[in-house]
């Protein structure tokens, strides 16, 4: 698959941005853990309001503890993450001492630190398929995860495997999808 079939960017950017999608088909093979915590190193220096670097991250690698995840993950997500090297929850921190209380930015910092390893892992040539489907107050219970913080997203990491062995109705999906110009979400001077 030639990715710039189906996605042109219309100024110069990095390739990264153009060649990372979210596939659902991976293959049976098993990202070390020296690759995954180069994904961890690069999330670690995402921006962060007031240094508050407020993002968690549970993975599982070993099946016993992707079964814990498959628990909460919805079926229709299931069917095909189900065959990912590894699961993780994206987690942010709710507090921060530095703002007093509730930090406004946990989700948004979060989700940087998210991109940023989303980009590395497209550098080093695995896929990621970010997932909002699953059961957040189960995932939370089976995590261990305390009060004060918010799972942002279920995200499927591993190798890219052939569509056609995913599910019938998934190997349609099964392209980059393009996006938005974006003169349809940035504004000059007021919201339009």
């Amino acid at each position: 698959m030639n990715i710039n079939d189906y996605r042109k960017p219309t100024y110069d950017i990095d390739p990264i941005y153009i060649k990372r999608w979210s596939p659902r088909a991976f293959q049976d093979k098993q990202v070390s853990d020296e690759v995954l915590y180069s994904l961890f190193e690069a999330a670690r220096w995402a921006p962060s309001a007031g240094n508050v670097q407020p993002w968690r991250f549970v993975f599982a690698k070993k099946d016993a503890d992707k079964e814990k995840f498959l628990s909460f993950i919805y079926e229709s997500n299931t069917v095909w993450c189900k065959h990912a090297s590894v699961l993780m929850a994206v987690i942010s921190k709710e507090e921060a001492e530095l703002f007093g209380g509730k930090n406004p930015t946990h989700a948004f910092d979060t989700g940087t630190a998210w991109g940023f390893f989303a980009l590395e892992a497209a550098r080093k040539g695995l896929i990621t398929h970010g997932m909002g489907g699953f059961d957040r107050e189960k995932a939370k219970e089976v995590l261990n995860i305390p009060a004060g913080y918010t799972v942002n997203a279920v995200v499927a990491i591993g190798y890219q495997g052939e569509k056609d062995t995913l599910p019938e109705q998934f190997q349609a999906r099964e392209i980059p999808s393009p996006r938005n110009e974006f003169d349809t979400f940035v504004f000059e001077g007021l919201f339009k």
